[in-house]
C-alpha cells in the first residue's frame, strides 16, 4: 500500500463518514494528485490496483470489520485481479470507488469496484479475495461470513464472475501442473549429474 496519506486520512475520518454494511456497498471518495499520474498525465494503471486497495479498507472501515479482521490475526490479501479501463482520469479530477462483496465460496470473497467520475464509469474490476492468518492458515471464507454476522448462503454470483473464477481455477492448475513438470525434470537433471 503506497499511498499512506490517503490511507491516515480514511482511517482519521472514518467516524465522521456514513457507515457501510459488511459486504456494501461503500462509496469512497477521492481526487487525482500528482503522484498518480504517469508520463501521459493521466492515472497510471497500476495506480488504480492500490487506489482499489483504498477502496477496499475504507469498506472494513467503515463496517467495522478491520479491528475484527486484525483482532483475529487476519490479513487480506488479492489472489486474482480482473480490471477494464474505459476513461481516462486526470489531475485534480474529482472520483470514486464503490465497493461492494458479489458473494463468496470456499476461500473466496469476490469483490467488485467501479471508478466513476462524473456520474460516468471510469473503471470496473473484480477481485478474488481471500484472507490469512498470521502463520499463513487460509481462512475459509464461511469464517468471515460468521465475523461479519450474516445470515443465509452467498448471493449467487454474476455469471461473468462465475466464468471468470473458473478461469482463474484452470490457470492455477496449469501453473501447478507446470511447477510439478520442472521440480520432476531438476531432480532427473539432479541424478544424472551424480
Amino acid at each position: 500500500m503506497k499511498l499512506y496519506f490517503r490511507l491516515l486520512w480514511l482511517v482519521l475520518t472514518q467516524r465522521y463518514r456514513a457507515r457501510c454494511p459488511p459486504i456494501g456497498p461503500c462509496k469512497s471518495h477521492f481526487r487525482v494528485l500528482p503522484n498518480d499520474l504517469d508520463l501521459l498525465m493521466h492515472v497510471n494503471n497500476g495506480v488504480y490496483l492500490t487506489l482499489a486497495d483504498l477502496g477496499r479498507t475504507d469498506m472494513l472501515l467503515r463496517s467495522d470489520m478491520f479491528g475484527e479482521i486484525r483482532q483475529r490475526g487476519w490479513n487480506p490479501v488479492a489472489a486474482a485481479t480482473s480490471i477494464r479501463y474505459r476513461r481516462s482520469l486526470s489531475l485534480w479530477q474529482k472520483f470514486s470507488i464503490d465497493t461492494r462483496v458479489l458473494g463468496w465460496q470456499g476461500r473466496s470473497v469476490y469483490i467488485e469496484q467501479r471508478f466513476e467520475s462524473g456520474g460516468k464509469l471510469v473503471a470496473h474490476m473484480v477481485i478474488d479475495a481471500r484472507f490469512l492468518s498470521r502463520s499463513g492458515e487460509r481462512i475459509d471464507s464461511n469464517q468471515l461470513v460468521d465475523v461479519m454476522k450474516l445470515d443465509g448462503a452467498s448471493p449467487s454470483l454474476p455469471p461473468w464472475v462465475e466464468q471468470w473464477a473458473e478461469s482463474v481455477r484452470l490457470q492455477s492448475d496449469a501453473e501447478t501442473r507446470d511447477a510439478q513438470n520442472r521440480d520432476a525434470e531438476n531432480q532427473d537433471g539432479d541424478g544424472r549429474a551424480g
